[in-house]
């Protein structure tokens, strides 16, 4: 089951006001709060593909990193209240056993393995211009098949799998061996990450961060998923959420953070997104660039601590 601390957080974090909402909003997001699409256009941005694109890409998400699509920046958005990289907590960026690319298991002093379906996720880091950017670390956490975030919820805060550092390899990538995240009440199935300029400044615990983002994932492969043993939660979540209803893909229907996936519940899962960022950027826990809310602004207490 959902962890109620997750609960919290929906209730919590996501009924916080216009000042709350303005924080956490990226200049693109406002602007088009307020000025429609004469305020996408203005600050350079795309529009959300077409109805005829979407239709295209519905049943296995956005590109998968096609050079001449690099132009629009990924969304920025929360880290959320749980990404133990000392915004709120914990800080495991800067742990010994961090940068790994299976993240199933616990490292250090823990021992825990998280249990799901078979994942691996890449995400293709790009300049504005669709060239590679290489030499890069990206920081990925996301929930286990309870919907639990480790070190935070209830019953998994000695643990610490699901959480990983790479650096992005000559084309960008970085791929991460891990498990199907569970789609916990008012949020759509999602991965977290957030990018850094190198490997340094990831596990240094100084930053700073160039993009935070999420991963959504498609509809078709977490239905899938979620009709085997251990997932039954994420069902009942699942069908009270949409993309155009999450209080964070919600408004553009996750344009550009709709992950592409290929695979089967019997062969696993291969995830891949596209992540066009500034490399020059930098933005603090999540926010829009050059000072958002610190991940989770607002959220509950750290697991019970």
């Amino acid at each position: 089951m959902a962890s109620p601390d997750n609960d919290a957080y929906v209730r919590a974090v996501h009924d916080k006001g216009l000042r709350f909402d303005l924080r956490t909003m990226s200049r693109r997001r406002m602007l088009a709060a307020l000025g429609g699409a004469a305020g996408l256009l203005a600050v350079g941005g795309t529009a959300a593909c077409s109805e005829a694109e979407q239709a295209a890409t519905a049943t296995t998400g956005g590109a998968t990193g096609s050079a001449d699509a690099g132009s629009t920046e990924i969304e920025s958005e929360t880290a959320g209240p749980y990404p133990a990289d000392g915004t709120n907590g914990p800080d495991v960026r800067t742990e010994s056993g961090i940068v790994r690319s299976d993240i199933r298991s616990s490292f250090g002093s823990a021992s825990g393995t998280a249990d799901g379906v078979p994942l691996e996720f890449h995400l293709v880091v790009q300049d504005l211009d669709g060239a590679p950017v290489t030499g890069a670390a990206v920081y990925a956490w996301h929930c286990d098949r309870e919907g639990r975030y480790s070190l935070y919820s209830q019953g998994v805060t000695d643990q610490n799998y699901l959480r990983g550092i790479q650096q992005t390899d000559d084309t960008g990538t970085v791929t991460f061996t891990s498990i199907f995240p569970a789609c916990y009440a008012g949020r759509w199935p999602h991965i977290h990450f957030e990018v850094y300029a190198s490997l340094g400044t990831a596990t240094s615990g100084a930053g700073p961060i160039v993009k935070t983002s999420q991963m959504a994932i498609p509809e078709d492969a977490a239905r899938a998923v979620y009709a085997t043993a251990g997932y039954g939660q994420s069902v009942t979540n699942m069908s009270n959420v949409t993309l155009a209803t999450d209080n964070v893909f919600g408004d553009d229907s996750a344009a550009t953070e709709l992950g592409t996936v290929t695979g089967s519940v019997s062969a696993g899962y291969v995830a891949t997104l596209r992540v066009p960022v500034d490399p020059s950027g930098t933005e603090e826990g999540g926010g829009e660039p050059g000072g958002g809310p610190p991940g989770g602004d607002g959220g509950p207490a750290p697991g019970g601590a």
